[in-house]
């Protein structure tokens, strides 16, 4: 007997931290979308205290360090939403953007390269990285 009323205390208590995780995560994209972008930030927080390995909850937090000019928290935000999640297509694709614009020409073709394996509904993205690139041939007498 206790034993089962150890496994259902066990399995709410599971239940309880899922939904409160789910709750916050919830509540942060509303408040995300409605441009409320420093209450949103705490409550993506507050969702990955709740579950670590929450990839969305860092995608979320990237955008908003985007929306701050805070490029080292995007990019660190970016990264572990890949470690979490390596197939995201839109973490990949605002990895790669940082990369062209800081004109690391390089480590952004390699990263289209690994978008261009993963992409099932942003693959027309891969064009305006092309272009991008493109232009930076054309501008760069040491890539002729």
């Amino acid at each position: 007997m206790k034993l089962i009323l150890s496994i259902l205390l066990f399995v709410s208590l599971c239940f309880s931290t899922f939904a409160k995780n789910n709750n916050f995560f919830n509540e942060a994209k509303i408040l995300f979308d409605e441009n409320k972008y420093d209450d949103s930030k705490f409550l993506f927080q507050r969702s990955i205290v709740y579950n670590p390995k929450h990839a969305e909850s860092y995608l979320y937090l990237a955008k908003i360090f985007k929306e701050e000019e805070n490029k080292f928290e995007e990019e660190k935000n970016l990264n572990t939403t890949l470690l979490l999640e390596p197939r995201n297509e839109e973490a990949m694709y605002l990895l790669i953007d940082i990369e062209l614009n800081r004109s690391n020409f390089s480590k952004a073709e390699e990263l289209k390269q690994n978008f261009k394996k993963i992409c099932t509904s942003l693959c027309e993205k891969i064009s305006s990285i092309n272009n991008r690139l493109k232009e930076f041939e054309k501008k760069d007498p040491s890539s002729s």
